[in-house]
């Protein structure tokens, strides 16, 4: 039972770890599409209101929270193979 505690404890580290560098590129990425969307199109408001609006909408997204399959999809797997070592 400690080692599986250990190995959720050092999964969740790691996924934490991965979860927030993804988050940060995937925003960054954003931002820079939203400021060259504004360099193209036409200039209706500045550009830091324009790119703040963008992140505020991007924020609310479904390409925001998929995101957090980072903690789904790895605890499943490894739920889905001490299953079927242990009862199959």
């Amino acid at each position: 039972m400690f080692g599986f505690i250990r190995l959720f404890g050092i999964l969740l580290i790691a996924l934490t770890v991965i979860y927030v560098s993804l988050s940060f590129y995937s925003r960054a990425v954003r931002r820079s599409k939203l400021k060259k969307k504004w360099h193209d199109g036409k200039q209706l408001v500045d550009r830091d209101t324009f790119v703040q609006r963008g992140l505020e909408r991007y924020d609310g997204s479904i390409r925001r929270k998929l995101i957090l399959g980072v903690y789904i999809v790895p605890v499943v797997v490894i739920g889905i193979i001490i299953y079927l070592t242990n009862f199959t």
